[in-house]
C-alpha cells in the first residue's frame, strides 16, 4: 500500500512541475478527492449507500470535485486544481488519466427515468483540458487529447486530438507528439495558453500541413530522379 502510494504520487510529480516534495503532493485537492472516493466508492459498493453519499459530500464540500461513488477509477487518476471537477454515476476512467480544473464527465438523462450507463469511459493516459465537457456513454480511447472547453459527445479514436464545440479531431496524428505528457491536452505547444487556443490550434495544423507537403515534394524529387534515367535508356535503345 505505501509503495503504491509513493508511485501515485510520483506519477503525479512526473505529469506537475509544480511540486517541490511528495509531502507538498498531499495537500493536492485532486489526491484527498480521489482518495475519498476510494472510500465511498467501497462503501458503494458494499451497498452502503447513504455513508457513500455522506463521504462524497464530504469531499465535495473540501475539495470542490464532485465524484459520485459509483464511478470506476483506475490507478493514478491526476485531477490538476480540479476546481468544478464532475464525474458522473457510470463514468469509468482507466490509468494515468489527466483531469484539468472544470471538466464535467456528465450523463445523459433517460426520459424513462431508468439508469444504466449513461456517462463516459475514459481509457489509460487521456488527457482532459480544462472547461472540457464529455456527454453521455461514450469513449474516449487510449492517449486521446481533449482540448480546453472542447464539447465531446461522440467516441473519440485512440490518439486523436479533439477541439471545438462540438469536438471534432485536429490534423495531427498520436505518432506525431514525442512527449510523454502534453499539458492542457493539446500538443501544440510547450507554453500553451487556453485563452490563445484556436490561433495556436491553427498554428499546429498549419505546421502539420507545411510537413505534409515538404514530405510530397521529396517524393516528386525522388521519383523524378528514378524516371530520368529510364527515359535516358530508352532514348538511347531507341
Amino acid at each position: 500500500m505505501f509503495n503504491g502510494l509513493i508511485a501515485y504520487l510520483d506519477s503525479i510529480k512526473a505529469r506537475d512541475p509544480a511540486p517541490r516534495s511528495r509531502w507538498e503532493i498531499l495537500l493536492y485537492p485532486g489526491l484527498v478527492a480521489v482518495g475519498m472516493h476510494r472510500i465511498a466508492h467501497w462503501l458503494f459498493e458494499a451497498r452502503l449507500f447513504f455513508l457513500a453519499r455522506f463521504v462524497n459530500h464530504l469531499s465535495r464540500f473540501l475539495t470542490a470535485i464532485d465524484i459520485h461513488p459509483g464511478a470506476q477509477i483506475g490507478r493514478h487518476l491526476f485531477i490538476d486544481h480540479g476546481f468544478g471537477v464532475v464525474i458522473g454515476e457510470t463514468a469509468e476512467i482507466g490509468d494515468n488519466v489527466s483531469i484539468y480544473q472544470g471538466v464535467t464527465l456528465g450523463g445523459t438523462d433517460p426520459a424513462n427515468g431508468i439508469g444504466g450507463k449513461r456517462h463516459p469511459t475514459l481509457a489509460n493516459d487521456v488527457i482532459v483540458g480544462s472547461g472540457a465537457q464529455i456527454l453521455g456513454p461514450v469513449t474516449v480511447n487510449a492517449r486521446a487529447r481533449v482540448g480546453a472547453n472542447a464539447v465531446v459527445t461522440k467516441d473519440v479514436p485512440e490518439g486523436a486530438v479533439m477541439v471545438g464545440i462540438p469536438a471534432r479531431s485536429t490534423l495531427l496524428d498520436a505518432t506525431e507528439y514525442a512527449r510523454e505528457f502534453v499539458p492542457y491536452g493539446t500538443p501544440c505547444s510547450e507554453t500553451f495558453d487556453p485563452a490563445t487556443q484556436k490561433v495556436e490550434l491553427l498554428q499546429c495544423q498549419l505546421d502539420q500541413m507545411q510537413k505534409q507537403l515538404k514530405a510530397l515534394l521529396d517524393e516528386r524529387d525522388v521519383a523524378a530522379e528514378v524516371e530520368t534515367p529510364r527515359r535516358k535508356g530508352s532514348r538511347t535503345g531507341a
